[in-house]
């Protein structure tokens, strides 16, 4: 017996690594500018006081300045922190010192939070390799966004930043994966 749906997601999360990749510098920063906007404008349309976000690697879609922008407008900034049971604890943003997480992502050095501390937030932004049109994401594949979502009893509203190519017709899913309520690209907000 195979794992279809495993290795599928294994197949087009590494498609979409080369993809990101080979993004030029110009394209990068282009597309940056514009979802910081796309962003600030959902953070905004909602209302939102308190936020939970990652800070992006160089070959992700641009969160930094939204993040920034955030923290200088007075909107409480919650970053995940990896923890090797699987769950995710989370730490306060300011902008200055930052530390990397056992999974080498990047991480506040404030106090750590608990997992419970995002059931506090007005908006979820998530990575995401690719979600589909009915809002199901495609995560790169260790589960901690799928776990968080999945315990939380009031969620707000989840959005996954991602490429305008990286929103698709299907995804390959499994039943623990999780859907977002929409996506935030270059080219707008797309809600589901």
């Amino acid at each position: 017996m195979t794992d279809a749906p495993e290795s599928q997601k294994r197949a087009l999360r590494a498609e979409l690594r080369e993809r990101r990749r080979i993004r030029t510098a110009s394209e990068r920063e282009r597309e940056g500018t514009a979802l910081t906007q796309h962003l600030i404008d959902l953070t905004s349309d909602l209302g939102a006081r308190s936020i939970a976000a990652y800070l992006s690697l160089p070959e992700e879609p641009g969160t930094r300045d939204f993040v920034e922008w955030a923290c200088e407008n007075g909107i409480r900034v919650l970053i995940p922190v990896s923890r090797a049971d699987g769950l995710l604890d989370w730490a306060p943003y300011d902008g200055s010192d930052e530390d990397e997480d056992l999974l080498g992502m990047p991480t506040p050095t404030s106090e750590l939070l608990g997992p419970i501390a995002i059931n506090s937030v007005d908006l979820i932004v998530v990575p995401a390799a690719s979600v589909d049109r009915t809002g199901m994401r495609l995560g790169w594949g260790r589960g901690y966004f799928d776990k968080t979502l999945g315990s939380m009893e009031n969620c707000p509203p989840v959005y996954a930043v991602i490429f305008d190519d990286e929103l698709v017709d299907s995804v390959p899913s499994e039943r623990h994966d999780q859907r977002v309520d929409g996506v935030v690209t270059p080219s707008g907000i797309v809600a589901f």
